[in-house]
């Protein structure tokens, strides 16, 4: 796939059935958007279009001892 080139019609369609099922697989979008050579915000706007609930940043939010 070539940078930065326009994705339309079924080959759209295919990328973001393989974004859904990478990022659904565990992947995150930076690694994702990596390995297709393609942005972040790219990737993101695949997810959000496709209708996919994006995780939470990840990370322990509580410290131990409950405080």
């Amino acid at each position: 796939m070539d940078k930065g080139k326009r994705i339309t019609g079924a080959a759209r369609d295919e990328l973001a059935g393989d974004i859904e099922k990478a990022y659904e697989g565990g992947a995150s979008i930076r690694a994702i958007a990596a390995s297709l050579g393609r942005s972040y915000g790219f990737v993101h706007g695949m997810l959000v279009e496709g209708g996919v609930t994006l995780r939470g940043r990840g990370g322990n939010s509580r410290r131990e001892g409950g405080v």
